[in-house]
């Protein structure tokens, strides 16, 4: 059978920092159940790590194209890599 738990890398850019962005991020993550963190980084983007269910990342993934409401989202990209239950929760990391 499939191991069913995924990770993915996901990168976002547009007007995404100073708008709540990330506490968007970890509240959907928590509720779908996933693990990992989200941060900004230095070129304006934000990066999210997110090991879980693939559905349910790929869930996080269509939410995270939207974002909150004062938000505004350019790009968003995933990249699938191996799975390797290395968190234990979902975090913003700073």
């Amino acid at each position: 059978m499939e191991n069913t738990n995924h990770r993915a890398e996901i990168i976002v850019n547009g007007l995404v920092q100073g708008v709540g962005y990330r506490y968007f991020v970890l509240r959907n993550a928590l509720s779908l159940g996933l693990k990992g963190y989200v941060k900004n980084l230095y070129s304006g983007e934000v990066l999210a790590v997110v090991e879980g269910e693939k559905f349910r990342i790929t869930e996080l993934f269509e939410l995270m194209k939207q974002g909150p409401s004062h938000s505004y989202v350019k790009k968003a990209n995933i990249a699938w890599t191996s799975f390797n239950n290395e968190f234990t929760t979902f975090e913003i990391l700073h």
